[in-house]
């Protein structure tokens, strides 16, 4: 017991002390951005391959989205908003209802990058990738992991 104690206790350490290092909740945020962009381009990318046309792209757009929201909150709960003093079921609906505005830009911009002005695929979601990261930092900090009593 006090072995495990105290290996909790090295580990929660550790963690605290490579997130300090990194500079806090903006850099985290930003290396995590750049680690949902991966995961999303990546699964999106594997999606259109393996389904070639048989599977609408849009459909594969939220699937591809709701995978990767759920990698990816876990992340964003232990690294870089930690201690936010609500629930983890609370937190994941709030994050994903944040995730849903860039859902609804992808769903929204990509047949517009794509059917209208000709864009491959992956160049049109890269395109809104980029926008992404900046807004949904704001909204997370301010509302989805907001520690209790705080604005």
């Amino acid at each position: 017991m006090e072995t495990r104690a105290v290996h909790d206790k090295d580990s929660h350490f550790g963690r605290r002390a490579l997130i300090s290092a990194l500079g806090g909740n903006r850099t985290t945020y930003l290396l995590v951005g750049a680690m949902t962009a991966v995961v999303y381009y990546a699964l999106l990318g594997l999606a259109l391959l393996i389904a070639g046309d048989e599977v609408p792209y849009l459909f594969l757009v939220m699937a591809c989205h709701m995978v990767t929201v759920v990698v990816i909150y876990p992340w964003c709960r232990l690294v870089v908003f930690r201690d936010c003093g609500q629930s983890w079921l609370r937190g994941l609906l709030k994050f994903y209802a944040v995730g849903l505005s860039f859902l609804v830009v992808c769903m929204v911009g990509l047949p517009f990058l794509v059917e209208f002005l000709g864009i491959p695929i992956m160049i049109a979601q890269a395109l809104l990738i980029v926008v992404n990261p900046p807004l949904s930092y704001a909204i997370h900090r301010t509302w989805t992991f907001r520690r209790s009593g705080k604005l």
